[in-house]
């Protein structure tokens, strides 16, 4: 087979890995030597420290797997087609697209061949190939197998800017039923690793030395969506705990898509995408907007995410009775609540009104999106009066019907 070919098959079999970001890492550079950056800007799209956009290889090692994970369309008992890269072709497609511009780095990914320690173990080597021999300062991104020895895994973390381990579903119980090879104590614990060597990182010793850096841009995981029955609630109150527990940067949610020759046991049809769409929102409200899971999840008695209003809007609709808010005189807390405000829209509303007090106007220039918001907030020259209690608010937010197809 082909490199070309090879590239075909694992690029796209690595398109189900939605945890494919950069932010959080260290700045790198080659201007000092060697070759490749972190930080500059180039064919899956990720984000640097900055907020630009750039590209990764996002590939798997390979595809052959000895998991048989229900969901996986790369499982044992799976039909599809396989390849392998060999480590040396990987660093050779990684620096080759760098030299055209095509990437800024590379996310790996692999199924497990042979034992979970063969896998990390090429992996690493990868790795330290592009580190070492040829000095490679861009990104990297290795998703690491839980079951592997600790010593691999703290190697992985020497050259890579971030590691990530899936807690693959949000209940034990869901994971043990469709991936009987992996154990969910297993996942949590190669995450807490992760986490204690981060801390033992930035500490310095009894002389003042710093040890090496390990994955400076921090860990992720990703949890499926829709592959079994667990509710938002469910989903959103492990991230929660993934967040606190385990310093995570990201939570990715992946909305699972049906499968050639699926079990029995999985849903025959894929959830709606706007269902990731919100979780990732209810995410971000959880992380800067000083949300709880329940207050969120708590508006419809489902458990689930409502798909037609975004979960900040729901809640306000949900609490009238704390809205309208003074614009010139809540608090932060309070600001971040009022749908139509972003964390930079709050921040600059806080240093304006130290100049004076706000009004309307003030607010669509500072970038409110007041369309939402006036209903929920005042100013010395706007009030909603009724508006904010009227039965038909929602409706004023909610999507026009559409015809359904019938096809």
């Amino acid at each position: 087979m082909s490199l070309k070919q090879k590239l075909a098959i694992l690029a796209d079999a690595a398109k189900y890995d939605a945890s494919c970001a950069s932010s959080g890492t260290t700045r790198r550079d080659a201007r000092s030597g060697g070759i490749g950056s972190a930080g500059g800007s180039g064919i899956c799209h990720a984000y640097t420290p900055d907020g630009r956009c750039i590209s990764l290889l996002k590939i798997l090692m390979t595809n052959f797997c000895i998991y048989d994970c229900a969901y996986c369309i790369n499982r044992v008992s799976s039909n599809v087609d396989r390849a392998r890269f060999t480590p040396e072709e990987v660093v050779t497609l990684t620096l080759e697209f760098y030299r055209r511009n095509y990437i800024e780095g590379l996310f790996l990914s692999s199924g497990i061949i042979r034992s979970p320690d063969d896998t990390m173990s090429a992996m690493v080597r990868i790795a330290r190939m592009l580190r070492q021999d040829h000095q490679f300062k861009g990104y990297i991104h290795l998703k690491t197998i839980p079951e592997a020895s600790p010593e691999l895994i703290h190697e992985a973390g020497l050259y890579a800017d971030r590691l990530s381990v899936n807690i693959e579903l949000p209940k034990d119980a869901s994971t043990r039923a469709l991936a009987p090879q992996k154990k969910p104590e297993t996942i949590r614990a190669a995450m807490a690793a992760v986490r204690l060597k981060r801390q033992e990182s930035g500490e310095r010793s009894h002389t003042g030395k710093r040890p090496r850096r390990f994955a400076p841009a921090g860990q992720s995981t990703q949890m499926i969506v829709g592959a079994d029955a667990a509710r938002d609630h469910d989903i959103l109150s492990t991230a929660s705990r993934l967040y606190t527990g385990y310093r995570l940067r990201r939570v990715y949610y992946s909305a699972f898509s049906p499968i050639p020759d699926a079990s029995a046991a999985l849903p025959l049809i894929k959830p709606p995408l706007m269902r990731e769409h919100r979780l990732y929102q209810a995410d971000w409200l959880i992380r800067f907007y000083g949300f709880e899971v329940d207050e969120i999840s708590g508006v419809t008695p489902s458990g689930n995410l409502d798909l037609e209003l975004d979960p900040k809007l729901c809640w306000a609709l949900a609490n009238r009775q704390g809205f309208p808010v003074d614009v010139n005189r809540a608090d932060r807390d309070m600001l971040l609540r009022v749908p139509g405000f972003g964390t930079r829209t709050v921040n600059r509303i806080l240093t304006a009104r130290r100049s004076g007090a706000l009004r309307y106007g003030d607010l669509l220039r500072i970038g409110a999106r007041m369309g939402t918001a006036k209903a929920f907030v005042t100013t010395p020259d706007w009030s909603p009066g009724g508006l904010t209690d009227a039965e038909n608010l929602r409706a004023r937010f909610a999507p026009a019907p559409t015809q359904l197809s019938l096809f």
